[in-house]
């Protein structure tokens, strides 16, 4: 069952949404070379308790962090561990709170450094992917035309789509329905309603489409090793125009203090 949100229930959303920005904005200033996954995690965890909030992903379904950090070739739920950032690196880092009984959710993917130019080229599709996506989520348009908008500007410049991942509906659970595909068919689908809050989030491959979850259960990577990017943001259905609940406003910010880190958003 899809679960429509009031206009006072959206705005409790919206501050759960900004302080998983807020908090991907802080990460984003500590982001370098030799610095490992899990202390940007313990930085995110301090952060979110700091302002009353509760990190989204720890424990769920067992999850044992406060972050997802997925680099290079792991496409998302990658676990904090001791490895450490390199010069060259795309990071995806996913974060979700809990705040007033309502959950937020964005992921950013930042690059480190001497990236190359091919994964340079995925971080930018992947983003304006998503900018594509957002404006066909739209009142009256349906899932298929959010799926199909990133599909086009994918397959535009040469990359793949992960199907074996999609987003979602989002609320006072993490995961509501509907699920929502980054590949489709324009005017297939749930129709897109006011009310209605999603987490949209393309997942795109330099290579091969296929993807394989370790043993460890969560984390899941290119099948063929090639990297990947992943950008979210968490959006309420409107007539006319979506409404972001989520910035990328503060991360990017950051990201200009931080001499290691390229600017998705110049294309």
């Amino acid at each position: 069952m899809i679960y429509f949100k009031t206009n006072e229930e959206i705005d409790l959303i919206r501050e759960s949404c900004l302080l998983v920005s807020r908090t991907l904005a802080e990460i984003a200033l500590y982001i370098q070379p030799g610095i490992s996954t899990l202390e940007l995690d313990r930085i995110a965890e301090t952060f979110i308790r700091n302002n009353n909030g509760k990190p989204g992903f720890l424990g769920y379904q067992g999850y044992p962090n406060t972050l997802c950090t997925s680099v290079n070739n792991t496409v998302v739920h990658g676990i904090p561990s001791a490895y450490k950032i390199k010069d060259g690196d795309i990071v995806s880092i996913d974060c979700g709170v809990l705040l007033n009984g309502w959950y937020g959710d964005s992921c950013y993917t930042f690059m480190v450094g001497n990236v190359p130019e091919r994964e340079e080229t995925l971080c930018r599709a992947t983003y304006r992917s998503l900018e594509d996506a957002i404006t066909a989520a739209i009142e009256g348009n349906r899932l298929g035309d959010i799926g199909h908008a990133v599909q086009r500007h994918a397959e535009r410049h040469h990359f793949s789509i992960v199907r074996d991942l999609v987003g979602h509906g989002i609320g006072r659970n993490l995961h509501e329905e509907p699920a929502v595909a980054n590949y489709g068919k324009p005017g297939r689908g749930v129709k897109l309603r006011r009310g209605m809050v999603i987490a949209v989030e393309p997942m795109l491959n330099s290579g091969k489409p296929g993807v394989v979850t370790e043993d460890d259960g969560w984390t899941v990577k290119t099948v063929d090793g090639e990297s990947s990017a992943h950008f979210e943001h968490t959006l309420v259905v409107r007539e006319g125009k979506a409404e972001k609940l989520s910035t990328f406003n503060f991360i990017e910010e950051a990201i200009k203090k931080n001499n290691f880190l390229w600017q998705n958003s110049l294309l």
